[in-house]
């Protein structure tokens, strides 16, 4: 595949999970209304499907290991674009986190696919590269959902918020179905062997390069989901401001496109770690102007905003090293360990989101506290951890 075409894809599979998380976040309030729902139980359509999302990676890691990633891609997609459906139409708030947890479950074949095609095609550093494009794509992706489910949900409805959901997912479904050409070029038909799972496995938790930058990625997403979990809230509720300008706020994800274009360059004048280094001084300065405001008893749009820009900025650095350098070590069971990556993000965003949401005490105190411990986290493992181990060392 030309290389044009493998940056469209990986940006199509990556940009999968911030629109169906980011896209809904403005209709959130209305669709509790709609339901007579509390704010806790609405929180389990994103909470629950991150949940589904990490843990299906599992299956579809080793899965995509033995029948390829072309056959793994076209069943998730095909399951995607159906629980989209469903969620949809669902007619209560337990029918609605049943639908979202399916869709998270089937989201997680095209992620943890993607992660593999790059090591499928690439070395470590290069992989870094291109992962980072890649994740230019999910970031655009991001960066349109929050204004569009503004939009949809201040015109059309909540419902249309998540309709929308399944016309990206079959959009996504037709390109690879036309264009993807396998990249797996040695399947492992052991794969999925219970002896032979345990056993890759093993070897990959005991990975000490493997376990830096999972936990590198993994704290900075940690970080993200405490805002998204609960800045509708926050910013609606809270602040008042109107789905559509709420929608626009979330143009975080533009800073995070500018963080991915800062680490490519990075990566070519410094190296990995010294631009993992520059990027932890990026995520402490968000979350830590972040709490000093809140401390000083400053709390507006602005005093959040801001320091969540400079946060995403550190964010964009920390992904696609994270990411590519987690399964850099593993070219023969790339689609293990990135779905071990998957679900260590998805848990901790989990964790993250559900402690930011019982903690929610009328104020935007809980989603600015998780936000600069996973800051601080970043900043360690960036300064200490990371300077310590070699890229794709095994």
């Amino acid at each position: 595949m030309p290389a044009p075409l493998v940056i469209l894809i990986l940006s199509l599979l990556l940009g999968l999970q911030p629109i169906t998380t980011d896209l809904y976040l403005p209709a959130l309030p209305a669709l509790t209304a709609s339901f007579g729902a509390v704010p806790a139980q609405a929180q389990l359509t994103l909470t629950a499907l991150l949940l589904a999302f990490g843990a299906s990676q599992l299956f579809w890691g080793p899965l995509s290991d033995r029948i390829g990633r072309r056959r793994v891609l076209l069943i998730g997609l095909a399951g995607y674009t159906l629980a989209a459906v469903g969620s949809a139409l669902a007619g209560s708030i337990e029918v609605m986190v049943f639908w979202r947890v399916l869709q998270g479950a089937f989201m997680g074949a095209g992620t943890v696919c993607a992660r593999a095609i790059v090591r499928d095609l690439y070395a470590p550093q290069e992989g870094a590269r291109a992962m980072s494009k890649g994740l230019s794509g999910l970031g655009v992706a991001a960066c349109l959902s929050p204004p569009l489910g503004g939009v949809l949900a201040e015109w059309f409805g909540w419902r249309a918020t998540l309709a929308a959901l399944t016309v990206m997912g079959a959009a996504t479904l037709f390109v690879v179905a036309r264009h993807f050409q396998e990249t797996l070029h040695e399947r492992h038909p052991e794969a999925l062997q219970p002896a032979v799972l345990l056993r890759t496995a093993r070897g990959i938790v005991g990975n000490r390069s493997f376990w830096t930058y999972a936990s590198l990625c993994t704290a900075s997403f940690g970080g993200l989901f405490c805002i998204l979990s609960a800045s509708s809230f926050v910013f609606i509720n809270l602040l008042g401001t109107s789905p559509s300008f709420y929608g626009v706020l979330l143009l975080l994800s533009a800073f995070y496109i500018g963080g991915t274009m800062l680490c490519r360059r990075m990566i070519q004048r410094f190296g990995v770690q010294r631009s993992v280094m520059i990027g932890g001084a990026l995520s402490l300065s968000g979350g830590g102007l972040m709490l000093a405001f809140a401390l000083s008893g400053v709390s507006t749009v602005w005093t959040i905003m801001v320091p969540a820009f400079i946060f995403m900025l550190g964010h964009g650095v920390h992904q696609p090293c994270g990411q590519s350098g987690a399964i850099a070590p593993f070219p023969k069971a790339a689609g293990a360990a990135s779905a071990i990556t998957g679900i260590l993000m998805m848990v901790v965003a989990f964790g993250a989101a559900y402690w930011v949401g019982a903690n929610m005490d009328g104020s935007a105190l809980p989603m600015i506290v998780g936000v600069a411990f996973c800051s601080a986290a970043v900043a360690f493992i960036a300064w200490v951890p990371v300077q310590r181990v070699r890229l794709g060392a095994v």
